[in-house]
C-alpha cells in the first residue's frame, strides 16, 4: 500500500472499454498520490463515469488495467474494496429505508464490527448533515439529502481512497460549498478523486 511518500493511490494504466466498435473510453493512464484531491474533467460522453467505473472494479476494462492502493481491483478485488469508497453519478438508495437503516445495512455488509459501525454513523451523519433526515424514508427526501445518503455510504468504512462522480449534483449552493469544504478537509488525509 502506498503511504505519505507521494506514491500513487489510484493508478489507471491504458484503461480502455469498448462496446462492439464504440470506444466508451481508450488508453487512460494516470496516478493520483496520497492526500491529492484530484478533478477528472472532460465533456460530456467523454469517459469520465466509465473511466470511474472501471477504477473501481464496477465495470471490467476492455484492455489496461486500475490499481487502488497498490491492489489490482481485478485479481484483488476485496484488498482494494477495503481502500475505497465510491459514490457513482446515481448511486442506488433503497427508497423504503431510512439513512440510519440503509448505512447499517452498507456496514453490515462490508462486515464492520458493531462498536466501529456505530462510531462511524455517528461520525458520517454529522460529516453530510444527516440529522434531520435520519429517521425518514429515502425515497421521501429531496435529491439533494439522497446525494448526502450516497456520500455517507462512501465514507462509512473510512476509506483511503474516495472516488466520487459528480458529488455536488442536485445540490444547493450552500450544500455545494459544505461539500467541496469536506473534500477539502478529506483530502487532507486522503486520496479523492472527483
Amino acid at each position: 500500500m502506498a503511504d505519505n511518500d507521494g506514491q500513487a493511490m489510484i493508478e489507471a494504466s491504458g484503461l480502455s472499454k469498448f462496446y462492439g466498435n464504440f470506444a466508451a473510453a481508450t488508453n487512460v493512464s494516470f496516478s493520483v498520490p496520497r492526500g491529492q484531491v484530484c478533478a477528472f474533467l472532460g465533456p460530456n460522453g467523454a469517459g469520465k463515469s466509465t473511466t470511474m467505473k472501471m477504477l473501481t472494479g464496477f465495470l471490467a476494462p476492455s484492455e489496461g488495467s486500475a490499481k487502488i492502493g497498490g491492489f489490482d481491483v481485478a485479481t484483488d478485488r476485496l484488498q482494494a474494496a477495503e481502500l475505497l469508497g465510491y459514490l457513482p453519478e446515481n448511486g442506488p438508495l433503497y427508497q423504503e429505508m431510512t439513512p440510519e437503516t440503509f448505512l447499517k445495512y452498507v456496514g453490515d455488509t462490508r462486515m464492520m464490527p458493531p462498536e466501529l459501525l456505530r462510531e462511524r454513523l455517528t461520525v458520517v451523519a454529522q460529516q453530510c448533515a444527516l440529522g434531520d433526515v435520519w429517521g425518514k424514508a429515502i425515497g421521501k427526501l429531496s435529491r439533494g439529502y439522497r446525494q448526502r445518503v450516497g456520500m455517507a455510504q462512501a465514507l462509512l468504512h473510512d476509506p483511503d481512497v474516495l472516488i466520487m462522480d459528480e458529488p455536488t449534483s442536485g445540490l444547493d449552493p450552500n450544500q455545494v460549498r459544505g461539500v467541496r469544504a469536506l473534500i477539502r478537509s478529506l483530502g487532507e488525509t486522503k486520496t479523492v478523486l472527483l
